[in-house]
């Protein structure tokens, strides 16, 4: 059987911590930051870990990390 191929968008986006979970950037900041308050582009800068409903769908596309 070939190889599995790595979906290489989300291996961009994704970082596995040291116990198997998937890191992940929280959106929404990338532009229009004028409007949104310091607090809450502060908070937007932490990294978020991914959803346990998505688990399943991130160990297809990201069969090796």
């Amino acid at each position: 059987m070939p190889k599995m191929k790595t979906s290489r968008a989300a291996a961009k986006r994704f970082k596995a911590t040291g116990t198997g979970k998937l890191k992940r950037a929280k959106a929404y900041k990338s532009h229009i930051l004028t409007k949104k308050s310091t607090k809450r582009k502060r908070n937007l800068r932490k990294a978020a870990m991914t959803d346990s409903t998505n688990i399943k769908n991130m160990k297809k596309i990201l069969p090796y990390i």
